[in-house]
């Protein structure tokens, strides 16, 4: 039932790079952030999601992530119950850096 809870990050930069509507969402800490970013995301540290879930929209798809995808995939079941179409980035950002983008810093 969740094969379908991890994104590639192949997919996830094709998808961006076709304009698909999806609501990018950061739920690592700000100090990560400010060393590394996926352009257009949200920053929701995983912590204060529960929280903060009503300023996430429900008509998009949510594609979560974090450095690794531990706490991106926490955030993805989440917001599965939620009601929310979420998934995680596989890999994290440190995985986007190596595969998609190699100017993005890993840390």
């Amino acid at each position: 039932m969740n094969d379908d809870l991890e994104i590639g990050c192949e997919e996830l930069s094709s998808r961006l790079a076709a304009d698909d509507d999806i609501f990018l969402l950061d739920v690592r800490q700000a100090w990560e952030r400010e060393l590394a970013r996926i352009d257009g995301s949200t920053l929701i540290a995983l912590h204060t999601l529960q929280a903060r879930v009503m300023e996430i929209p429900r008509d998009r798809e949510v594609v979560a992530y974090c450095h690794h995808g531990m706490r991106s995939l926490a955030a993805a079941e989440f917001l599965r119950q939620e009601g929310f179409r979420a998934r995680s980035l596989k890999g994290g950002i440190d995985h986007w850096s190596i595969a998609v983008d190699p100017t993005t810093p890993r840390y």
